[in-house]
């Protein structure tokens, strides 16, 4: 009934503008007037990289409050539509009302997202553990599944490097997602996947659990200082090859860098070009030891409370079941879905909404 859209209709308005008031809109309709100013100021460019942030940041505000904007707009001119409505207008006015109701979670979810580095690119490795070849299988499975899950977004995947298995699947895999929030989104996956199944590599058809771990680490920006003494790196080269040890390159423009204090390695062999092969792998080894800092500054302060905690492998974030029932469940937050094949297609929100809904710090 129109009249049942109608209060549904002021309930999404009344939560908008609550969303609104926690995003702090106006205040950020202020600052883009004020960025707006210095981005027109003559000088600027003296300082190519204090340039570079700022129009960043402009260009993240002008977008998040125009996105805003539009969805309270479109309320808006739904309660206008909803005056003049008849009961023929029903079926449109409910997927309009439900196309509204999407836009606003979204908006809600990215409210969630205040992390200090929640707005940066993502850098995502998987890696293959006990299991052997249904391990590596797994592996790729998983991989495919955070690719559609960012191809949904709108995020771009660029291959840093992978690592096929001897068989089948992959060793290891790490990727760029480029995309705002996608750290945000991406770092509640970080942890240990566990996947129960008939195993597709047994003749005997047994029951078999594989462990892949996921990493996930924000891709760290220009105006954060790490500084790398050029001697503590060992830089490799090799041909970059693919399954079956088919070359993908003549040459050997693939790049491995080692930090040696550390041991941190990082690999790159997505470009045929040397020189660009060196300057990603260089993005994830600043990535990794920023990290590491921030971890180590963590542990110390966990120690002076006593609150230290071991992060074992084995101790899986989430479980996929295949066999002798079908279910993905998060053990972090119990959220459970019975449809496995969606999950592994790329529809994992509802498991990253759970933990953002349920635990801001993770």
């Amino acid at each position: 009934m129109i009249d049942d859209i109608i209060k549904q209709q002021k309930e999404l308005k009344e939560k908008i503008e609550k969303i609104g008031k926690y995003l702090k809109i106006p205040e950020k309709s202020k600052n883009i007037d004020e960025l707006r100013k210095v981005s027109q100021e003559p000088d600027l460019w003296n300082e190519p990289n204090k340039a570079k942030k700022i129009l960043k940041e402009l260009s993240d505000l002008e977008k998040e409050v125009s996105d805003y904007k539009a969805v309270l707009a479109q309320t808006n001119d739904l309660e206008t539509l909803l005056k003049m409505a008849k009961e023929d207008d029903e079926k449109e006015l409910r997927l309009e009302l439900l196309k509204l109701t999407k836009s606003a979670e979204q908006m809600e979810l990215n409210a969630l997202l205040s992390g200090e580095y929640d707005k940066n690119n993502a850098i995502l490795s998987i890696n293959s553990g006990a299991g052997g070849t249904d391990s590596q299988d797994w592996a790729q499975i998983l991989f495919r599944m955070y690719v559609r899950w960012a191809e949904t977004k709108g995020y771009k995947v660029d291959i840093s490097e992978i690592s096929y298995g001897d068989e089948a699947g992959i060793k290891s895999v790490t990727v760029f997602i480029n995309g705002n929030y996608a750290y945000g989104h991406l770092k509640c996956e970080k942890g240990v996947h566990r996947l129960v199944r008939i195993s597709p590599f047994s003749s005997e058809g047994k029951r078999h659990t594989s462990f892949v771990s996921v990493e996930v680490i924000p891709e760290i920006t220009e105006d954060i200082e790490v500084n790398i003494d050029p001697a503590d790196l060992r830089v490799d080269t090799y041909r970059a090859s693919g399954p079956g040890g088919q070359n993908v390159n003549k040459v050997s423009s693939a790049i491995r860098i080692t930090h040696l204090p550390t041991g941190i390695v990082a690999q790159s062999q997505s470009d045929r070009s040397q020189q660009a092969n060196r300057e990603t792998a260089m993005k994830v080894i600043k990535a990794r030891l920023y990290e590491m800092t921030l971890a180590q500054r963590k542990e110390k302060i966990e120690e002076l409370r006593g609150e230290r905690k071991a992060i074992e492998w084995g101790s899986q974030i989430r479980s996929y079941v295949f066999h002798p029932y079908t279910m993905v469940k998060d053990h972090r937050t119990g959220c459970e879905v019975g449809n496995v094949q969606k999950v592994i297609d790329g529809d994992i929100d509802i498991f990253i909404e759970a933990m953002l809904k349920g635990d801001k710090n993770v």
